[in-house]
């Protein structure tokens, strides 16, 4: 499986588990017999790793939001966020740009149409904060080197 699928899967699952309270073990199970999925070592890793940190990696999300809660922020943004953060802060043999550029393009393909929705739509999803999602995790990207916070 490539590196751009085990993302996309990672992805999904901390997706998912924005939505119960299971523990990451009986998703990954449960994955693995409802659909056809292939867990992998990076997979579990990023997939894990998200939510045994992630008090530190909301901290950092939060901090660095422009007049946003942290509770209001879309699930499946919250969820490209923590894994971008989780790969920039804890995955050292993965270089940051790959991991922002990566980010995005999971971002543009989960989200095709955010260009045809109205500004009123696009005001109340967090892309937009800085226009686009390129941009989005470029500030993302400064902030958190300005703050010491990657590796």
């Amino acid at each position: 499986m490539t590196r751009k699928k085990e993302r996309e899967q990672a992805f999904c699952l901390i997706f998912e588990k924005s939505f119960h309270s299971d523990s990451c073990d009986e998703i990954l199970e449960l994955a693995k017999t409802v659909r056809d999925f292939e867990l992998t070592d990076y997979i579990k890793t990023v997939f894990c790793g998200v939510f045994e940190n992630l008090d530190t990696i909301d901290e950092i999300i939060s901090n660095h939001l422009e007049n946003w809660k942290i509770d209001r922020v879309p699930k499946a943004d919250l969820a490209l966020l923590r894994l971008a953060v989780y790969e920039m802060k804890y995955c050292s043999d993965i270089p940051v740009n790959v991991s922002v550029n990566e980010v995005v393009e999971l971002a543009k393909t989960y989200y095709p149409k955010l260009i045809n929705k109205s500004e009123n739509e696009k005001r109340s999803n967090i892309r937009v904060l800085a226009k686009d999602t390129d941009e989005f995790f470029r500030i993302l990207l400064e902030r958190l080197e300005e703050d010491g916070l990657l590796k």
